[in-house]
């Protein structure tokens, strides 16, 4: 497994990152067993580097991680976890205030429910799990946070970028607030690649990049009659002509990947897709979501593999979508 700067900071981690979302849930059926084991695999392939959130399951995806990190005696993998804003609009309106959603009393209080699932005295990485750019001219909760930091409760500290609006956080990259920014960037959203990967670059902060098969559909593994769990997300991702508008964009990416590598199924799409989102050099690690063996060994595989050619790099452009997210009703 690869290792990677994380940004300027003094941390290594493995370019290939556990995403730990599906393992607390809302992405279908999943059996315990299966994600210690996910989990316990990808581990021993070298990735060393966890993302979950309070959010997933409501602390069931820290439990389970920390449960296993316990378990297997290891103290060397570097876990990020997020806090999400106090019950609201998400992402927070633009007349939302800082001091309602990210209060001091409301920040402390997460982060000691985070350490608590987590079983630990520290948080390697806390991030904010979205943003609103109307905070940005005084963005008092960065404040708040490296209070928590100097008290020794937080290693470093992040953003999740509003899906919406993932440029809203470059002012805070360029003003020093954040040591990491975790970004939507793949073969069909990259706009980061205009300028917040840049700008992560010249300021040193660390890039962590989800969503990296765009929930799965840039695998290739779907149809068009592909459907998902009740409880899955996905069917509101996906709602109406969303999987088949998808699909024929995928399809299309089939066919330049076949003509590049001579074969375009699931296991090189996706392999194709994670080495797209490494091949920037301001990424510092990629974290696709793993909740099997066969997932953590497919994903883990990709560090072994060659970069894609340039010429392929500049094909994969011509497929970017400017969708943005995924507006109500469009």
């Amino acid at each position: 497994m690869k290792q990677r700067s994380f940004g300027k900071h003094d941390v290594s981690v493995s370019e290939i990152g556990f995403g730990a979302w599906a393992i607390g849930g809302s992405w279908g059926p999943q059996a315990e067993e299966d994600s210690v084991a996910a989990l316990e695999k990808s581990l021993g392939l070298g990735l060393n580097f966890i993302d979950t959130a309070a959010g997933y399951g409501g602390g069931k995806s820290e439990r389970i991680i920390g449960e296993v990190l316990r378990s297997i005696g290891r103290t060397d993998v570097f876990v990020a976890t997020k806090t999400p804003p106090a019950p609201g609009p998400w992402p927070p309106s633009p007349y939302c205030k800082a001091d309602d959603r990210y209060s001091m009393d409301y920040l402390r209080s997460n982060l000691e429910e985070r350490l608590k699932f987590l079983g630990t005295d520290k948080v390697d990485l806390l991030q904010l799990h979205t943003w609103t750019r109307a905070w940005n001219r005084n963005p008092v909760p960065f404040e708040r946070l490296r209070q928590l930091q100097s008290e020794g409760l937080i290693g470093l500290i992040g953003i999740s970028t509003p899906e919406h609006d993932q440029n809203s956080v470059i002012d805070l990259m360029r003003g020093g607030w954040v040591d990491s920014v975790q970004v939507i960037y793949n073969i069909f959203e990259q706009e980061p690649a205009a300028e917040l990967l840049d700008v992560a670059a010249e300021t040193g902060t660390g890039i962590i990049v989800r969503v990296v098969f765009d929930e799965g559909v840039l695998t290739g593994k779907f149809t068009k009659e592909t459907t998902f769990a009740e409880g899955d997300f996905r069917n509101g991702y996906f709602a109406g002509d969303r999987l088949g508008r998808a699909i024929d964009r995928v399809d299309a990416i089939k066919k330049t990947v076949h003509e590049h590598l001579g074969k375009s199924d699931a296991a090189t799409m996706a392999s194709v897709a994670i080495r797209f989102a490494l091949a920037h050099p301001a990424v510092s690690v990629v974290i696709p979501g793993i909740r099997n063996v066969s997932q953590a060994e497919a994903n883990c595989s990709v560090s072994d593999e060659a970069p894609l050619s340039q010429e392929l790099l500049l094909a994969l452009r011509e497929h970017r979508w400017n969708r943005a997210f995924w507006y109500g009703g469009k």
